[in-house]
């Protein structure tokens, strides 16, 4: 996502490249590339107007520091403006109550049941509750198997009732077996439709006039654009929603409602989602989404996704392990397995500053280690720990375990030793290969 908007922010930058000072002429250069970059990712000509403008004011008259370039100057005021107009800051999320009622609003096939299964799994992993499924859905069964299936992947209660055409007595049922069973959070997925209809719009009003809900979440598709901005407008009018979700930002989307949206029906994107893994769902922060929009990526949050599948006492072991050069192909199997459950390995990369952009036309497929893991599972327990012992014969039966050609089994060997000598070297460098000022 923004991929498109990140370059053409780019260029308009380029107008001020090698400039001594910001002056009216590079800022009205400047400002019409950012207007044309944003208008082209669909963002409202009046919302695009109205940005801009802001931006001038800010950048006329700007005096430039000696250590700021009047590139810079304007990135960072860009920067502030794109974090203003997405909401500023982090929304906080209501889950108040016993149990707190989540419902989940949006128009059929933007990811209203995926959300709900990813929501239930979040809230469950890192926030400790013990959450309930609803199917609210009551005109496709195949919306009631999805949400169970989903369910089940997770661990999660999911409360429905097939025969049932009333969508509000079953919400109300729910939220009975909640309390019965101890559930401190209902989330309840209602219907959609493929376009706004009265039907729609009078259940899910009915809905949340019975259960008086904590947080209406909209779910709304990023890939739709200006579309998606429209709807939530319709939404918000009927039901006064407390947020907005946004899916698919996996996907070859302008970007346009993630820019838009919160402008446009005052209310703040809460989360947003890539893929169909329940765990691929992030808390939206309006600064570091702006900073991946200008290619500054997000240290941050690659931070924290490392941090949430980080041991401490394993790393320790991993540690000691490296400093004896004992690192063996177990516990390269077992980071392997750590980075993958850190989500999509391009987005992950694209969160570092300057890689995004180095590798938005290269294909990183997340099967990429499929291939090495077959290799090391199809060793022994023995072999797994004790790399040097790998004689052609046992090379040969590995290769044929794993559906490898042998020169594929003998390259990753190649490679695992470079990494190991790589190890071995920062071991012996100063403070172990560590950065000044970081603890051993």
């Amino acid at each position: 996502m923004f991929n498109s908007l990140s370059e053409k922010l780019e260029s308009a930058f380029k107008n001020l490249k090698g400039e001594a000072r910001i002056n009216d002429l590079n800022i009205a250069n400047t400002v019409k590339d950012i207007r044309r970059a944003l208008i082209d990712a669909d963002v409202n000509f009046k919302i695009a107007k109205e940005f801009t403008d802001k931006v001038k004011d800010k950048a006329v008259g700007e005096k430039v520091i000696n250590a700021i370039s009047p590139g810079q100057l304007m990135v960072k005021i860009v920067q502030d403006e794109l974090t203003e107009l997405m909401g500023g800051s982090e929304a906080q999320f209501n889950i108040s109550g016993n149990p707190a009622i989540i419902l989940i609003a949006g128009l059929q096939g933007s990811g209203k049941t995926t959300f709900t299964g990813k929501l239930a799994n979040y809230l469950k992993t890192q926030k400790g509750k013990s959450p309930m499924v609803v199917a609210c859905d009551i005109y496709r069964p195949a919306a009631i198997d999805q949400l169970t299936v989903l369910a089940e992947q997770i661990g999660v209660t999911v409360y429905s009732e097939r025969e049932n055409k009333d969508a509000v007595s079953i919400a109300q049922n729910a939220i009975k077996e909640a309390k019965a069973t101890n559930k401190n959070v209902v989330i309840i997925d209602t219907a959609g439709r493929l376009a706004i209809d009265e039907v729609m719009m009078t259940e899910v009003a009915n809905v949340k006039a019975a259960v008086n809900p904590a947080e209406i979440l909209f779910v709304v598709d990023a890939m739709t654009g200006q579309d998606a901005v429209n709807t939530a407008k319709a939404f918000n009018d009927r039901l006064d929603f407390t947020g907005v979700v946004l899916t698919k930002l996996d996907g070859d989307t302008r970007g346009g409602a993630a820019l838009s949206i919160k402008y446009t029906v005052n209310k703040p994107i809460k989360f947003v989602s890539s893929g169909e893994k329940m765990d691929t769902l992030d808390v939206f922060y309006p600064e570091r989404m702006a900073q991946r929009i200008l290619g500054m990526g997000d240290i941050t949050t690659l931070v924290e996704k490392a941090q949430a599948q980080y041991d401490e006492v394993e790393a320790k072991k991993l540690e000691k392990k490296i400093r004896k050069n004992q690192f063996d192909f177990q516990d390269f199997l077992d980071q392997l397995q750590q980075i993958k459950k850190m989500g999509n390995i391009k987005d992950l990369m694209g969160m570092i500053p300057g890689v995004g952009k180095a590798i938005k036309d290269v294909d990183i497929n997340d099967d990429a280690f499929k291939g090495i893991e077959a290799i090391i599972k199809s060793m022994t327990p023995f072999e797994r720990a004790n790399p040097d012992a790998l004689t052609p014969s046992r090379k040969t039966r590995i290769a044929k375990g794993s559906g490898k050609d042998i020169n594929e089994v003998n390259a990753f060997m190649k490679q695992f030793e470079q990494m190991k000598q790589m190890m071995k070297m920062m071991n012996n460098m100063p403070m172990g290969g560590r950065f000044p000022g970081m603890k051993r």
